[in-house]
């Protein structure tokens, strides 16, 4: 019997279901997704929470003529489901497969594509103004969770929304989540919106007295109560001091409550924000008792939840590191933009909890934050993903470099990010940061090495950037100069305490006179295979650990510039603007005329996938290194052959 998800390959098909037919159909959906990111991962939390509030947005406004716009649109899995997706949902986040996000070019139903948190309502805006400058009729409908409201993007366009349109519909989700629990003033509000006795009466009876009245009247009922309600207890609301009419907070998982309520925004006067209560997690109690794990994962037990125990990850170490230095320096304190379980902090938060700070969604808010802590003698560490930092450019120049405030940015995520695709890859940091001045940047290759950054950092005048990517961290010693950097080592050879590093200068693995291969940071296991691979064929090859990306090793690039045919440099970043090119620049400054061959990745947007077969699609390999030396290789014989 064919279930009634299988008979949906539209929005039209949603319009023709009664109200229990979508109830089953809601049951349906969160079993399919549970069973479907047991395979593959994703987002499980947020879209176990949304299914209903997507099935009666899809059953009252018109997609694609009518236009979503999800924050962060990593809760639009339902979505895909229900325009025309289902039967590639298999490959949702795989490669060549479905994106996890909102994707422009995936779908005529996708108006707007995003992946980082605070611009549904600045995107809905401009959708709603170009629509009325059209004269167009559509509905414009933003979905934004209660975390997205401690974003300062969001503020800035209910500043401006009143005076732009007088038609946007605004969706506040609130489930008290973001990946962890929302903090600060406005998660504060919302809770006592929601907690209040009048309102709790409100939302009670909210469903009887649609099941009695029905459609228009009854929600001008609920309307008018809540006016009352307001006017007992605050002079305004929050939002209509905004200009924006405030309606809720409604049942989030009540579909017939839910269809009614749209059906009369769509009449309304003006822009609105309709406040509805979600469960992230909903219908599957370990994403429901484990909201922060289940928010996004890799594969999973379908019945269980349990997981697969994993590796020493780079933001544990970190973490560690970070109670370590801490334990030692009372000025450390550590800065996360809603980030804790991401960055590692939430490790760091019950050894210091005085000296953590989460400030919610606001990364320029963190960084200006951290530098107002410096000028008072602290040592902030802020902990904040590559992508996500870029949102904080100018405070990093403006109020950190340019008053050479000792700031320590520790980059998670740096490099590619695989299944989680363009808005996630961390491969721009390099670029936008080494312009800075008084900007010292490093990039380290194993666990100790992380740790003697850190420790490196923290002793300096002024900031400091360390970036290391996503996953499994090798945990080497560099007790040797010649140890190879992937090494494994249990945590009992570990050495007892980070050291700091000397500024600038470079590790030299091994030594060499026809090529010399710099790995930046996770980059060096390529390294080492160029190396072994050049050796095998007859040539010396150098083998240089960069550690420092700013300031670099002139010394050293001067030393191998007087002996060798090319340097090579690996790099998980876009080669422009990045570590290779600083290389060439300094070169070409000290007027060494040695070729760099730079391997990295391309001036364009990465799609998800999986890494190595990432690396190998773009030329992130050992094999486009070798490509581009053997006529380098070449040429320098034959010379020698001439001169001899």
């Amino acid at each position: 019997m064919e279930s009634l998800l299988d008979s949906i390959h539209s929005p039209a098909d949603l319009k023709l279901l009664s109200f229990a037919q979508m109830e089953t159909l809601a049951e349906e959906i969160r079993a399919f997704l549970i069973q479907s990111l047991a395979k593959t991962g994703g987002h499980l939390g947020p879209n176990l929470g949304v299914v209903e509030l997507t099935l009666a947005m899809h059953y009252v406004f018109s997609t694609p003529q009518d236009k979503f716009v999800f924050d962060v649109s990593h809760q639009a899995y339902t979505h895909k489901l229900l325009t025309g997706r289902r039967d590639r949902f298999d490959t949702i986040r795989q490669p060549a497969g479905l994106n996890g996000f909102m994707l422009r070019t995936e779908s005529e139903h996708d108006s707007y594509g995003a992946g980082h948190a605070g611009t549904a309502l600045s995107a809905a805006l401009g959708m709603a103004a170009a629509r009325d400058l059209a004269g167009g009729e559509e509905y414009v409908v933003a979905v934004a969770g209660d975390a997205a409201f401690t974003n300062g993007i969001s503020f800035e366009a209910l500043n401006n929304i009143d005076e732009q349109t007088k038609r946007l519909i605004i969706v506040l989700n609130d489930n008290e989540w973001s990946i962890d629990r929302n903090v600060g003033a406005i998660a504060r509000y919302l809770h006592k919106i929601v907690t209040n006795e009048h309102y709790q009466q409100l939302h009670n009876s909210a469903q009887r007295i649609v099941k009695k009245l029905g459609g228009k009247t009854a929600v001008n009922v609920l309307r008018r109560a809540e006016e009352a309600a307001k006017s007992m207890l605050w002079p305004s609301v929050l939002f209509e001091e905004f200009g924006v009419t405030y309606y809720g907070p409604i049942d989030g998982h009540n579909l017939p409550q839910l269809v009614e309520t749209f059906k009369f925004l769509k009449n309304a006067q003006g822009p609105v924000l309709l406040h509805i209560l979600t469960q992230k997690g909903r219908g599957f109690q370990p994403a429901m008792d484990l909201t922060k794990k289940f928010h996004g994962l890799g594969p999973y037990d379908p019945e269980t939840g349990t997981t697969k125990p994993g590796e020493l990850t780079w933001s544990e170490a970190f973490a560690n590191t970070l109670v370590q230095l801490a334990n030692q320096d009372p000025r450390v304190v550590a800065i996360t933009a809603a980030m804790p379980n991401g960055t590692g902090l939430d490790h760091f938060r019950p050894h210091h909890p005085k000296r953590y700070f989460d400030v919610g969604i606001a990364e320029e808010h963190a960084v200006i934050f951290a530098a107002g802590m410096a000028t008072r003698g602290f040592r902030p560490v802020c902990a904040i993903y590559s992508t996500f930092l870029q949102r904080a450019f100018d405070p990093i120049v403006h109020d950190v470099a340019l008053q050479e405030l000792p700031v320590l940015f520790c980059m998670d995520r740096a490099g590619l990010s695989g299944d989680d695709g363009p808005t996630h890859h961390g491969l721009f940091d390099i670029a936008y940061l080494r312009s800075i001045p008084n900007m010292t940047i490093m990039a380290p290759g194993n666990e100790d090495e992380l740790a003697d950054m850190m420790k490196t950092s923290l002793s300096l005048p002024g900031p400091s950037a360390i970036r290391y990517p996503r996953g499994a961290v090798p945990r080497t010693a560099q007790s040797s100069p010649v140890q190879s950097s992937t090494a494994q080592l249990s945590p009992a050879e570990r050495k007892p305490a980070p050291q700091p590093l000397p500024i600038g200068k470079a590790q030299i693995l091994s030594d060499g006179s026809d090529v010399a291969i710099l790995g930046l940071g996770n980059m060096m296991p390529l390294a080492e295979d160029l190396a072994q691979r050049l050796s095998r064929e007859g040539f010396s090859a150098a083998l240089i650990n960069p550690r420092f990306v700013k300031p670099l090793d002139r010394e050293m690039l001067a030393k191998f510039a007087n002996r060798v045919a090319a340097f090579v440099t690996f790099e998980d970043h876009v080669k422009t603007g990045g570590f290779g090119s600083a290389v060439m620049e300094a070169l070409e400054e000290m007027d060494c005329r040695v070729p760099v061959v730079r391997i990295g990745w391309p001036d364009q947007f990465i799609e998800h996938g999986k890494v190595d077969a990432l690396r190998q699609k773009y030329g992130v390999s050992v094999e486009e290194a070798w490509t581009q030396l053997v006529p380098l290789l070449a040429s320098r014989k034959r010379r020698t052959l001439v001169a001899s």
